[in-house]
C-alpha cells in the first residue's frame, strides 16, 4: 500500500534566508531593468527592426567564428602535435639504438671512465637531435641498480622536476620506449614551452641498468600554430567589423518600402486620404504598395460616399427642420387659442386640447433637438465658453425642475463645495446637459432620492448625478447615450422627452473637451459623471469623484 505524504514541513531558516536575499535582489534589480528598458540606446533598439537584424546577424556571425575558432584551434594543434609525436618517437628511438650500440661497445673498466662514456653519449644526444627539437638529454640511475659501480647522475637544470614518476616507473618496469606531454619550465634562455620527453632504459658498462631520457620542446610547433590563428583572426576581425555596418545598410535599404507603407498608413489615419506608396520593381515589396495603394483608394472613394451621404442626411434633416417650422408655428397659433378656450369646450374637446398643447411642445422640443443634432453633426456647434462657477448652473437648474421634481415625490439632493468651483463653459449648452441629467435622473428614480454631486481639482471639475431607482445594465449604460435609444420602450415618459437628450449632452460635453459617462445596477440606481477641464483647451485630469458610491 502506497505511503500517504506527512504534514508539510516547516522551511529551515536557509530557505528563508535564501528567500530574503532573492527578495531583496529582486528590490535592487527591478529599478536596474526599468533604467535600462528606458534608456535611449534601448529604446533605439527597440524602435529599430534594422538595427535588431544587423546586431542579432552580426552576434551569430561571432559566435559562429569562435565556435569555429575553436574547433579548428583544436584540431590544428591535435594534428600538429599527433604529427611530431610521431617524428619525436621515430627520432627518439634512432638516439637511444645509437646509445645502447656505444654503450655495447665500450671498454670503459673504470668508474671515471663509465663516467665519460655517460657524458659522451649525452652530449652527443643533445647535439645530433638538437635539430629535432631536443633541449637536454637526462642519465639518472635506476633504483633497481645493484651494480658496486656507481657514476654520478647527468641532470640538466631545471630538467629533475619534468619527469614524473609514473614515467619512471613505466620505463623501469618496461624494456620499450615510453613518453610523455610535459611543460618544459622557462629558463634564461628560452620562454615556458609545451614538450614530450621520451625515455628508455640503458645498461652502463659495471654500473648496471640506468634511465635515458630525452626532452623535445614543442615551441615551434606552438609559434606556427600562434601564427597560423593571428592570420585567421586578422583575416576575419574587418569582417567581423564591417558586417553589422553592412548588414544594417542591406537590411534597412530593403525595409525602405515598409517604412513608406507605415508613413503612408500614418498619414492616411491622420486623414490624409490623398496618401499613397511610390512603388518600385515588381517584388514582394513592390506587391505590398500596391496592395496598400488598391487599400487606400478604396477606402477614399468609401469614405467621400459616406461624407456624401452624411451630408446629404445633415442637409436633408436641416431642411425638413425648417421647414417644418412654417407650419408649426401655425399649428401652435391655432392650438394656443384651443388652449386658452379648452374650458369651454365639451369633455372630450378639452382633453383633445390637452393632447394637443403636449404633442405640440414635444414636437417643438424634438425639432430644435435636430437642429442642434444637424450642427453638432456638421461640426459647426460654436462654444461660447466663459469662466463660470458650476454651482451657479446647478442651483439654477435644481430650481428650475423643483416642480417636476416634487410632483414625481422626489428629493434633490446637492452636494457643493463652500468655495468657488469656477471652469470655462458655455452657460447654456452646460444648463442643457445638466437639465438632461437631472431630469432623467428624476424621471427613473421612482419616488427616491436624487443625489448631485460636485468637485473640483487644479485642473477639472466634476458633476455627478445618480438615483436609486430602476438602474440600468452594462449594455444598457454602454447605448445610453445613443440617439433614440430607451432601455425600456414601455416605460411613459414624464415629461415628452425626444430621446436626443442624452446624445446632445454627450456632444455638449465633448465640445467642451471633457467625458461623460454612465453607470449602472439593476435595482440599484444609475449614476451619470460629467469631468470638464477648468480650461477648454486643457486636459481635465483624473477626475475627483467616482462614477458610483453605492446605496444611499
Amino acid at each position: 500500500m502506497a505511503s500517504q505524504p506527512g504534514p508539510p514541513r516547516p522551511a529551515s531558516g536557509r530557505d528563508a534566508k535564501a528567500r530574503g536575499v532573492l527578495a531583496r535582489l529582486g528590490t535592487y534589480l527591478t529599478p536596474l531593468r526599468e533604467r535600462l528598458r528606458r534608456h535611449p540606446l534601448v529604446q533605439r533598439l527597440r524602435s529599430s527592426l534594422s538595427l535588431r537584424i544587423a546586431l542579432s546577424i552580426t552576434a551569430t556571425a561571432i559566435i559562429v567564428l569562435t565556435v569555429s575558432s575553436v574547433v579548428v584551434s583544436s584540431q590544428l594543434t591535435d594534428s600538429m602535435f599527433e604529427t611530431r609525436r610521431v617524428v619525436v618517437l621515430e627520432d627518439a628511438s634512432v638516439r637511444f639504438s645509437s646509445a645502447r650500440s656505444s654503450l655495447e661497445q665500450s671498454t670503459a673498466s673504470s668508474p671515471d671512465q663509465v663516467q665519460e662514456v655517460a657524458r659522451q653519449i649525452v652530449e652527443n644526444i643533445q647535439f645530433s637531435a638538437a635539430g629535432a627539437g631536443a633541449v637536454s638529454a637526462v642519465l639518472l640511475r635506476s633504483p633497481e641498480a645493484s651494480s658496486v659501480v656507481r657514476i654520478n647522475e647527468i641532470i640538466p637544470a631545471n630538467s629533475a622536476a619534468i619527469i614524473s614518476d609514473e614515467l619512471r616507473q613505466a620505463v623501469q618496469h618496461s624494456g620499450q620506449a615510453h613518453w610523455q606531454s610535459i611543460l618544459i619550465p622557462a629558463t634564461e634562455t628560452r620562454p615556458e614551452a609545451p614538450g614530450i620527453i621520451t625515455g628508455t632504459q640503458v645498461i652502463l658498462p659495471r654500473a648496471g641498468a640506468h634511465e635515458l631520457y630525452i626532452v623535445y620542446s614543442l615551441a615551434a610547433d606552438q609559434a606556427m600554430v600562434y601564427t597560423t590563428l593571428q592570420v585567421l583572426t586578422i583575416a576575419v576581425l574587418p569582417i567581423v567589423l564591417l558586417l553589422p555596418f553592412g548588414v544594417f545598410f542591406g537590411v534597412y535599404q530593403l525595409l525602405r518600402p515598409v517604412r513608406r507603407t507605415a508613413e503612408a498608413a500614418s498619414g492616411l489615419a491622420a486623414g490624409n486620404l490623398d496618401t499613397r506608396v511610390p512603388v518600385e520593381g515588381n517584388d514582394e515589396m513592390a506587391r505590398l504598395g500596391h496592395a496598400f495603394n488598391d487599400m487606400a483608394a478604396s477606402l477614399q472613394r468609401q469614405i467621400s460616399e459616406y461624407d456624401e451621404l452624411s451630408q446629404l442626411q445633415q442637409r436633408f434633416v436641416t431642411d425638413v427642420s425648417h421647414e417644418l417650422r412654417t407650419p408649426l408655428t401655425t399649428i401652435r397659433m391655432a392650438e394656443e387659442m384651443i388652449w386658452d378656450e379648452r374650458d369651454e369646450l365639451t369633455p372630450s374637446g378639452r382633453r383633445s386640447a390637452e393632447l394637443l398643447h403636449g404633442q405640440v411642445e414635444r414636437f417643438e422640443s424634438m425639432l430644435a433637438d435636430l437642429l442642434e443634432i444637424s450642427r453638432h453633426d456638421a461640426q459647426s456647434a460654436l462654444l461660447e465658453a466663459e469662466s463660470t462657477d458650476m454651482r451657479s448652473i446647478v442651483s439654477k437648474v435644481v430650481e428650475a425642475n423643483a416642480e417636476l421634481a416634487k410632483r414625481l415625490g422626489v428629493e434633490v439632493r446637492v452636494h457643493q463645495p463652500e468655495e468657488r468651483c469656477a471652469a470655462e463653459v458655455d452657460a447654456r449648452r452646460m444648463e442643457r446637459v445638466l437639465r438632461n441629467l437631472l431630469v432623467n435622473a428624476i424621471e427613473h428614480a421612482d419616488g427616491s432620492a436624487v443625489d448631485i454631486h460636485l468637485a473640483g481639482t487644479d485642473t477639472g471639475v466634476a458633476v455627478r448625478v445618480c438615483d436609486y431607482g430602476v438602474g440600468m445594465t452594462e449594455e444598457t449604460a454602454a447605448r445610453v447615450f445613443d440617439r433614440f435609444f430607451r432601455a425600456d420602450p414601455a416605460r411613459a415618459r414624464t415629461t415628452g422627452g425626444t430621446g436626443l437628450g442624452l446624445s446632445i449632452a454627450a456632444e455638449d460635453v465633448h465640445l467642451h473637451n471633457g467625458l461623460l459617462s454612465a453607470y449602472g445596477e439593476p435595482g440599484k440606481g444609475a449614476s451619470f459623471l460629467m469631468v470638464i477641464p477648468r480650461r477648454v483647451s486643457e486636459d481635465p485630469g483624473p477626475s475627483p469623484l467616482a462614477i458610483w458610491e453605492g446605496e444611499q
